[in-house]
């Protein structure tokens, strides 16, 4: 990765949209978020669950890979809100920005598709850009 230079904004993000919890035991985590802390239920998605919490969509997800190695708390990621997934990812990119995954459609909902990409802050912190796609706006 190189350097990114600390000037003005190469973008402008603003709203999360979501925040990721890794999490051991998928079903007593869902349990525990629904039942003892209320939180409103919103779907389940393979080795994901989803709620909404005010503005900011929270997912409970499984590690990658084996599951008993994961530490009690194996990370969150910040996901972020925009308009253009293409547009902010590519000036992200152009300012040497160190990318994980590129634009990619990870869910079709009924209404929309959601399209993810991830990148790296200087710490090695994973982050993602989220763009919620209505039908025949691609």
């Amino acid at each position: 990765m190189s350097d990114v230079e600390i000037g003005g904004p190469v973008v402008k993000l603003g709203e999360i949209g979501q925040i990721a919890i890794t999490v051991k035991d998928l079903q007593k985590a869902k349990a525990f978020y629904k039942d003892v802390l209320g939180l409103t239920f919103l779907f389940d998605a393979g080795t994901m669950v989803f709620f909404q919490c005010g503005g900011v969509r929270l997912l409970l997800g499984l590690p990658e890979g084996k599951v008993e190695d994961a530490p009690a708390n194996a990370g969150m990621i910040l996901y972020f809100k925009v308009a253009d997934l293409k547009d902010t990812f590519e000036a992200l990119k152009g300012a040497g920005v160190a990318v994980v995954s590129e634009p990619a459609m990870v869910a079709r909902m009924p209404d929309h598709e959601l399209w993810l990409a991830a990148f790296k802050d200087p710490e090695g912190n994973v982050l993602e850009l989220m763009s919620e796609i209505r039908a025949g706006k691609n």
